[in-house]
């Protein structure tokens, strides 16, 4: 973990409510897709943790959607201002697991920290499937950048507006895959994980504290005990997670 100063270059809207924000600072903390930082916001106690897009040399890349007042009040901030990052934090994805042909899967803002893992797949010459799960078509972002990479993607949408109409799971039922890694909400993991015919990795979205393992406040339980999300975490095997009714 390391904390630092990056300068915006680009805030700009995706969406009406994802954001794009590109920073300029010192990335070598980050060592793996799947991480997270945590930004200091003026006025706020507590950081906001955003995962990792895509890192590409002293750029780094974070995709965010405006939920509240703290999105709210970064999505305002310009080019040239600077933020007080958290960078280097949490597990990422384990890319030695999956095979020639791993599928991808993300639901809403569980989409970003898989870019950058579709990235390092393709460069290992490995046949990516990426599924995107949205509700509606006005919704979806980061097609387009999936596919230039060279991932074979597939869309679904709640309302069937774009892509397949459901949810990515029914999509995944009719792929032929190795592997998966898979970022999203509660609800859309325990579906991938009741559908998965193969083992895979969940990157799981909780509330943190501090983001560092300080707190515990996002701890849960697993086959081998109590495991914090921010440090432990936020990447967890299938083999390992015990959901909680």
């Amino acid at each position: 973990m390391k904390q630092g100063l990056f300068r915006i270059i680009e805030n700009t809207h995706l969406t009406e409510t994802v954001m794009k924000l590109r920073l300029e600072g010192d990335t070598s903390p980050i060592t793996a897709s799947g991480q997270f930082v945590n930004i200091l916001l003026e006025g706020k106690f507590l950081r906001r943790p955003i995962s990792v897009c895509d890192c590409e040399g002293n750029v780094l890349t974070l995709l965010y959607k405006i939920v509240g007042k703290g999105t709210e009040q970064l999505s305002r901030m310009q080019a040239g201002e600077e933020l007080d990052l958290l960078t280097g934090l949490g597990n990422g994805y384990d890319l030695t697991l999956s095979g020639e042909r791993p599928l991808l899967l993300g639901g809403g803002v569980g989409v970003p920290p898989l870019y950058m893992l579709a990235k390092q797949l393709i460069r290992e010459g490995k046949e990516v499937s990426v599924v995107l799960g949205f509700n509606k078509a006005d919704e979806v972002f980061y097609r387009e950048e999936f596919e230039a990479l060279g991932a074979r993607v597939f869309v679904a949408t709640a309302d069937g507006s774009m892509g397949e109409k459901g949810f990515v799971t029914d999509v995944m039922k009719n792929l032929d895959y190795t592997y998966f890694y898979t970022c999203g909400p509660e609800p859309m993991l325990k579906a991938v994980y009741k559908t998965s015919t193969t083992s895979g990795q969940f990157s799981f979205e909780e509330r943190m504290g501090c983001g560092f393992g300080a707190c515990m406040g996002c701890s849960c339980k697993t086959v081998t005990g109590y495991k914090r999300i921010c440090k432990e975490g936020p990447v967890l095997r299938k083999e390992e997670i015990l959901w909680q009714n």
